[in-house]
């Protein structure tokens, strides 16, 4: 896909998924389903899904892919990277990443975008792809804008520390 499909779709995709969660804000329905369509946009994925921040570590939410490890320490690989610095994160090659903890063997890059609700972490997003160099400035664009209407339209409150 060219540029502009790769623009149009992601466009498509957020729109889609506002009309999702429009009707509800309820955390682990948003996310499992959120977590769906991203699998569904991209096919090239091994991995799609949420870790969400408990205030001391990232614990495995709703997801799309094989097994996944359930805890990840701040600082730790990519997501813990991302969350630490709220900073989003693109790896080309996982291989060659020092920090990188590899759940599944036949992801090659990865993306990691922290989601932040008031001033707050509240976990990341995490795509994980069968292909070296998949995600790019556009992906890293309309996968914020993702996260971004999926912390507005979602009560992250089930989660939050005392």
């Amino acid at each position: 896909m060219n540029k502009q499909e790769k623009i149009e779709g992601y466009e498509l995709l957020n729109l889609q998924l506002k009309a999702l969660l429009s009707e509800q804000n309820y955390t682990l329905s948003n996310l499992a389903n959120a977590s769906s369509l991203l699998w569904s946009f991209l096919p090239e994925q091994v991995y799609t899904g949420f870790y969400l921040y408990n205030g001391d570590k990232l614990i495995l939410g709703p997801f799309q892919g094989s097994v996944s490890c359930v805890e990840i320490v701040m600082g730790k690989g990519v997501c813990g990277e991302a969350a630490q610095t709220r900073q989003t994160m693109i790896v080309e090659d996982v291989k060659k990443h020092k920090n990188y903890i590899s759940c599944d063997g036949r992801a090659m890059s990865e993306i990691v975008v922290p989601m932040v609700k008031d001033g707050n972490l509240v976990g990341v997003l995490d795509l994980d792809s069968s292909e070296v160099g998949f995600y790019d400035e556009i992906d890293q664009k309309y996968l914020e804008e993702f996260a971004s209407i999926l912390c507005d339209m979602t009560d992250f409150k089930f989660f939050e520390v005392g």
